[in-house]
């Protein structure tokens, strides 16, 4: 069995080293605060104290970062991962990304005889935990093959959607459905009860008909409760939205609800609430109806 890198340990990436170190493979981690990475060295996985050592010491290297800015500096970066891999290894960044970034670094690696995929997922802290993710990967059919045993133990939906950078376009794609979804359940929970009708019976209704939506089924708790604990956090989604407006003018295609609801995640990190969840639209739209339920 190949042994395995995994750097960025945050909400989903501790979830998904956890379920590739319970189905038996060997990881060597590391995390900017090291902390992190060493609550996984009970369950077995070996410490590094940089990315390069991490691809010293891997087959194939699995990245699950903030954003393009970490993105570029773990694999590109001083003491990064291109530093210490080995012709043959694999990177597969699984952080949510620039395409344009992405093609970039596949270039880079390509140079090196290092393979990469771009590999972004969607399900949040849940299908993190669960094993249940969406894996939309980008690169190579030979990279892909290699990487889909780890796939299958994170995943449940894998698909190969194209060359590198593929999976970040699909990724931009899906959290543009997210966002634009958790703010029509937003409206229609605070229209409902400001109507005098009960929260959770709306949820009930909402999620038994056309309406029904992957959103209310895993946020729906967060909504009736006001536990805004993150699974995704605010200032994260909005960072992914950015992403795909860039996208959107780079091929000339208008996202014109897509730029508004940016700027309602805006509001939010202006009022301090950029590391809720990103259900926290809610709290948007109560306020201005001048109404809430709890």
């Amino acid at each position: 069995m190949e042994k395995v890198g995994f750097v960025g340990l945050g909400i989903m990436g501790a979830a998904m080293a956890s379920n590739l170190l319970e189905a038996g493979h060997e990881l060597v981690v590391h995390n900017r605060t090291r902390t992190k990475a060493e609550q996984l060295v009970p369950y077995g996985a070996l410490v590094a104290d940089s990315p390069r050592e991490v691809a010293e010491a891997s087959d194939i290297i699995i990245t699950m970062l903030p954003g393009p800015p970490e993105v570029e500096e773990v694999v590109a970066g001083e003491d990064g991962l291109l530093e210490g891999t080995r012709e043959g290894s694999l990177i597969v960044d699984m952080s949510t990304s620039s395409p344009i970034l992405a093609r970039e670094l596949a270039c880079t690696a390509t140079e090196s005889s290092v393979g990469m995929l771009d590999a972004p997922v969607s399900g949040g802290d849940v299908g993190a935990r669960d094993g249940t993710l969406s894996i939309m990967v980008g690169g190579e059919d030979d990279d892909f093959e290699k990487a889909r045993p780890l796939f299958e133990v994170m995943g449940e939906t894998v698909v190969h959607v194209g060359g590198a950078g593929a999976g970040q376009v699909v990724k931009a794609c899906n959290q543009i459905v997210v966002a634009l979804v958790i703010e029509a359940v937003a409206e229609a929970m605070v229209l409902g009860s400001k109507a005098g009708v009960a929260p959770d019976r709306v949820v009930e209704v909402l999620s038994g008909g056309l309406a029904a939506n992957k959103v209310l089924e895993v946020k729906g708790e967060k909504f009736l409760s006001h536990e805004f604990t993150p699974g995704g956090k605010v200032e994260y989604h909005r960072k992914d939205l950015g992403i795909a407006l860039v996208a959107g003018r780079e091929y000339g295609v208008p996202l014109p609800v897509t730029a508004l609801v940016d700027q309602m995640f805006r509001v939010l990190e202006a009022k301090g609430r950029g590391g809720w969840d990103h259900s926290a639209l809610l709290t948007l739209i109560e306020e201005g109806s001048d109404s809430g339920f709890r």
